[in-house]
């Protein structure tokens, strides 16, 4: 996993002009670049069945933080797959400066930003503040910033095969219908921030007391062997780590 992290670092710095296939390079040039692009599908893969195999016959239950970190999983690896054919530069010919351009980047870094700081924040939250958030608003947050988020960004694919360039502020006619549905889904995952922000407000300032300093079934890191909410200050000492 680390390797394979390090694998993501090292070749994201060598791969810069695959955002530039269209702009008339050398056929070596853009060789190189869509083999390099291509080739960050491997140490991604391991990371992606790192997390798979990690939850293969596990004891899983479904909390709030669970279904964002699988959702994360998902779409990210959606995300990624997107990312293979933008990879291919004779194909990218069609894809640059499209929606589909749009639709990737967004299944890529909303996912593995968004979706999975929101399952750390409702994992960590009865940590920070000793009080326990409303489970059942939690889900429904999950499930409407789930369905909001796929009905705004895989239409989007659609636009893009299409021929709709990104960055306009107007377009065709022949377009309207997909961005209506695109429309309708930001509405709703936007409707599901604010009930994220309502429910971590709520949690905060009268939330349910934890009545466990774990809160979680066996969460084993240095932070849960310390006081719910945690004091400002933490090991006197380094703390003996087995």
């Amino acid at each position: 996993m680390v390797y394979a992290t390090a694998a993501i670092a090292f070749l994201s710095f060598v791969v810069w002009a695959h955002h530039m296939f269209t702009v008339g390079m050398p056929i070596a040039g853009e060789l190189y670049f869509m083999y390099a692009t291509m080739l960050i599908a491997v140490p991604t893969g391991v990371k992606v069945f790192n997390w798979i195999t990690t939850m293969y016959r596990g004891s899983l239950t479904y909390e709030t933080p669970m279904l964002f970190s699988i959702a994360f999983v998902i779409l990210f690896t959606f995300g990624g797959f997107t990312g293979m054919m933008l990879s291919i530069a004779a194909a990218d010919m069609q894809y640059h400066d499209t929606y589909f351009v749009v639709a990737h980047f967004h299944y890529v870094m909303v996912a593995g930003a968004v979706f999975s700081g929101t399952a750390a924040v409702y994992y960590w939250l009865p940590k920070w503040c000793g009080k326990m958030y409303n489970e059942t608003m939690g889900k429904v947050q999950f499930w409407i910033a789930f369905i909001g988020f796929n009905i705004t960004f895989m239409p989007q694919h659609f636009l893009g095969l299409a021929g709709m360039p990104r960055r306009y502020a107007d377009y065709g006619l022949q377009f309207a219908d997909w961005n209506m549905v695109s429309s309708i889904g930001a509405f709703m995952y936007g409707g599901a921030q604010i009930l994220f922000l309502f429910n971590v407000i709520r949690t905060i300032g009268w939330g349910e007391p934890t009545k466990d300093p774990k809160v979680w079934e066996g969460a084993e890191g240095l932070e849960w062997t310390l006081p719910t909410p945690a004091p400002y200050h933490t090991f006197a000492k380094p703390p003996k780590i087995k």
